[in-house]
């Protein structure tokens, strides 16, 4: 018998489903679907960019705030730009949310280029030496290798036995790639997705329990559970999604991570709390992307109001007309020349009569919307284009 049969019991490399209710099947699937989605909706080059970014940021954001990081989500984005300026008193936070940056930019290369490994003890030990990468760590800590010693985490969970790590990494790689989380022969739509959601929070929770490092152990299985993501199609803004939830539901994930333990390796309530959150930042990022579309379909609509008409007046009023789009609030119409650079220019030499004329023209063509001595673009027109459904808070109509 090792020595983690009889300190870790729990560490069983067994994950039985057979209790997950109705709940966690329905956050799966609707997991899965929205993925799907996210991954199927083409963007304008700057918003894919800029989604990209801000998802990238707030994972490694995340992911070092849980282990004490400072460095606020907006100066992460900075560093994911190349930007961000510390003093050196804080040059140690950079450098940790920038280790984290550069190991997902690079597994998302290796994704691009088919050259992402499979899961490996070695793999694991690659990782941890870059999120530990010029990092001041204790003397007995070695970065990217096994620990040969005890480690108690939180004064409140001491990691598995120190001489067990090399099998237990390898058994956890060896479990993770069989057959336990691989789709079956023929499988329904977007199962491969549910799959790897479901190992990603596996390996995750076991890389904690196991601890196998003397530092950076929590970074590592958040990077691992990127990887698992990634490798398996869910689109990069959503695999960093993870993270963020664990970071932001912080005492309730030391609370479920403590649980699994304790319960004797009942996993399925962890994997509920991690789902849960994963279905509401995939709903958040969702939100994001039909605020394009939507964006999209309003100017579009509005260069086919003004199809054939290109005088400078109307190029004039089809400005407006999007740039008060933009924005969606009600503007002060003394403060429509201010509003963008390009309306500046057009009014200028102007009378305010010019102005009104073109809001008359607009509020008669149906693009916007007066009250007072306020005007808004009627965004809201698009609405109409959607298929029909019974609204939320709409009484169902029968007879």
């Amino acid at each position: 018998m090792r020595t983690f049969e009889r300190t870790h019991p729990w560490i069983s490399f067994r994950c039985d489903l057979g209790k997950a209710g109705a709940e966690l099947w329905l956050s799966l699937g609707e997991a899965a679907s929205k993925c799907e989605h996210i991954s199927r909706v083409p963007l304008r080059p700057a918003t894919a960019q800029a989604l990209h970014q801000l998802y990238l940021a707030k994972g490694a954001a995340a992911t070092t705030a849980i282990e004490g990081n400072t460095l606020s989500e907006e100066e992460v984005l900075k560093a994911v730009e190349g930007k961000l300026v510390v003093p050196p008193s804080k040059q140690y936070l950079k450098q940790e949310v920038e280790n984290i940056i550069a190991a997902c930019n690079d597994i998302s290369k290796q994704l691009a280029e088919g050259t992402l490994p499979a899961l490996s003890t070695k793999l694991l030990c690659d990782y941890n030496r870059q999120v530990l990468e010029k990092l001041p760590v204790k003397e007995d800590v070695k970065p990217g290798e096994l620990r040969t010693h005890s480690v108690l985490v939180g004064n409140v969970y001491r990691g598995a036995p120190a001489e067990d790590c090399p099998y237990l990494v390898d058994r956890l790689c060896e479990w993770l790639n069989g057959p336990d989380f691989q789709a079956p022969d023929s499988p329904p739509p977007d199962t491969d997705t549910v799959y790897a959601i479901l190992r990603s929070v596996v390996a995750h929770l076991y890389l904690a329990w196991i601890h196998p490092f003397g530092d950076g152990n929590g970074r590592t299985a958040r990077l691992l559970e990127f990887h698992i993501l990634l490798s398996a199609g869910v689109p990069s803004p959503a695999a960093h999604l993870f993270s963020n939830h664990y970071n932001q539901t912080r005492a309730e994930y030391y609370r479920q991570l403590d649980h699994a333990s304790k319960s004797g390796g009942e996993i399925v309530p962890f994997i509920g709390y991690a789902v849960r959150g994963f279905v509401d930042g995939l709903r958040e990022q969702l939100e994001k992307i039909w605020m394009q579309q939507w964006d999209v379909v309003w100017r579009n609509f509005v260069h086919e109001r003004f199809q054939n008409r290109n005088s400078p007046t109307d190029t004039r009023q089809r400005h407006l007309a999007l740039d008060l789009g933009d924005g969606g609030d009600w503007i002060e119409v003394g403060k429509i020349t201010e509003l963008t650079p390009r309306l500046a220019k057009a009014y200028a030499g102007k009378t305010p009569k010019t102005v009104q004329r073109d809001l008359n023209a607009l509020v008669e063509m149906g693009l916007i919307a007066r009250a007072g001595r306020k005007v808004r673009a009627r965004r809201e027109v698009i609405l109409a284009f959607l298929p029909l459904r019974r609204r939320t808070g709409q009484a169902a109509q029968t007879g």
